[in-house]
């Protein structure tokens, strides 16, 4: 009776022991800058905030030009015309205050609508990957606080070769090529 105990004990235990969960991780972020797709909603956010400056800075000048003739001539204008002169000032001012605002808004919403297929094409090709090989968590390594690389696998590799981002393209790549792109401009 012992042995049958023993040897049931022993078969649960070699069962755990197969049972064991797997994890990986992967760097997430890393993923989404890297993939070919963010560039072009890069270069979609850098072109659609170059035309919104470029109106600010135009609405700007058209203050400033206003504001410098308001200036040279306040003194000789009547009453009625300077009213006028500080109202549509005023109103500039107020235009350039709003548009500033609600580009902001557009523009955050823009990058939304531009990252989320990018989310979601890297967030379904480690999906993928991690039913392939039968892992059980899939932790984000930048924002986990420990995590001990001996019993996770490193998905990120797989990853990015599945999401067809080159071998030699790393974030401080992409940094400086960003920086590069500013100093172009």
């Amino acid at each position: 009776m012992k042995k049958v105990i023993l040897l049931a004990v022993a078969a649960f235990a070699g069962l755990t022991a197969f049972a064991q969960p797997k994890f990986a991780h992967v760097n997430f972020t890393e993923l989404i800058q890297l993939m070919p797709e963010a560039d072009q909603a890069r270069t979609t956010m850098t072109a659609s905030s170059k035309e919104a400056q470029d109106t600010y800075q135009a609405m700007v000048d058209e203050f400033q030009t206003k504001y410098s003739t308001y200036q040279q001539n306040a003194g000789t204008w009547t009453q009625v015309i300077r009213e006028t002169k500080e109202k549509e000032l005023t109103d500039i001012q107020q235009r350039i205050q709003e548009f500033s605002q609600s580009v902001e808004q557009e523009l955050a919403q823009q990058q939304q609508q531009l990252f989320a297929p990018i989310q979601q094409k890297a967030i379904e090709t480690v999906n993928t990957l991690a039913k392939e090989g039968g892992y059980v968590y899939v932790f984000d390594k930048t924002s986990v606080l420990y995590i001990d690389e001996a019993q996770s696998a490193d998905l990120t590799p797989a990853a990015r070769k599945a999401l067809g981002i080159a071998d030699d393209r790393t974030l401080e790549s992409l940094q400086q090529e960003l920086a590069a792109q500013q100093q172009a401009q």
